[in-house]
């Protein structure tokens, strides 16, 4: 049986037979499913579906199949997409001071974790700041940016964006609040980390805000970027338990590794089409 695998995600109204229409066109076309998973929000009437699939014993012709699903799509009226595995996202990374969720990004692509292809690194700060680390063939982009220049420099990253035919953009602690415009533009295909505790402190300095308040959980959160800032549709989180014997820096050292782990899966799962947007939420299929 070929090892060429294939991810077929849909979301659609609820109704009889989704499963069944999905399952056996596949198999009318030579494939074999692999895996498959699946999920009705019975709150909005939704269905969400995820599907790894490969010929059974010969290869198969993509687009003939995305053109025969078509109709099934048409019928379900659903939102989907059918893709082959094997083809890597092209991924822009945007950087501000802060290189940890970069370094850690870099070395999960380099080691094979995140299969992706790096388009750019594009950040607000000059070269010299990263002297340390090695960026490889990886075109580095210095975009400095001032509130009268906003506009401009994110015309620039769009054009960077479109020129380079980057599918996700990944604000790796890039400390900056993208327009309206650009969110817009950049919707269901860009990924933040923030630093997120409970209760939330906005504005500089936030663990240290944290430590004044004597928080007992400090954590993180991936989500896709919207027009409502820190408040996307949220991918991934995690939190580690803190004690009165930490110090602001102890704070700052642990929500360093909790941000690239939170990241990292975030990314993973975009890439591996785990991933599908429920209104203002997603729904997540984990392995």
């Amino acid at each position: 049986m070929p090892d060429h695998q294939f991810v077929l995600t849909l979301s659609c109204p609820d109704r009889p037979g989704i499963v069944s229409a999905v399952s056996t066109f596949l198999a009318h076309n030579g494939q074999n499913i692999l895996d498959a998973q699946q999920f009705n929000d019975v709150e909005t009437g939704h269905f969400f579906m995820r599907v790894v699939f490969n010929a059974a014993d010969v290869n198969v012709d993509l687009p003939a199949l995305q053109t025969g699903f078509g109709a099934i799509a048409e019928r379900f009226k659903m939102d989907w997409q059918m893709r082959d595995q094997e083809t890597r996202r092209r991924v822009m990374l945007m950087v501000s001071q802060s290189d940890h969720c970069l370094v850690d990004i870099l070395y999960r692509w380099r080691t094979g974790d995140l299969e992706m292809i790096p388009t750019a690194i594009v950040s607000n700060h000059p070269r010299e700041t990263y002297k340390d680390l090695d960026f490889g063939d990886i075109p580095f982009h210095y975009m400095p940016i001032t509130k009268e220049t906003k506009r401009e420099q994110e015309l620039a990253i769009w054009d960077l964006v479109q020129s380079t035919q980057t599918d996700l953009v990944v604000l790796a602690r890039y400390m900056q609040i993208l327009s309206d415009e650009m969110t817009k533009k950049l919707s269901g295909r860009c990924i933040n980390i923030h630093h997120s505790f409970l209760p939330g402190f906005k504005g500089a300095r936030p663990y240290h805000q944290a430590h004044a308040r004597g928080v007992k959980l400090i954590g993180a959160t991936g989500h896709y970027v919207t027009s409502d800032l820190d408040e996307g549709p949220i991918i991934d989180q995690d939190v580690e338990r803190i004690s009165h014997r930490d110090t602001p820096e102890d704070l700052v050292r642990k929500g360093r590794d909790i941000e690239r782990r939170v990241l990292a899966r975030a990314v993973r799962y975009h890439l591996e089409d785990r991933v599908i947007l429920n209104g203002k939420k997603t729904v997540v299929f984990v392995n």
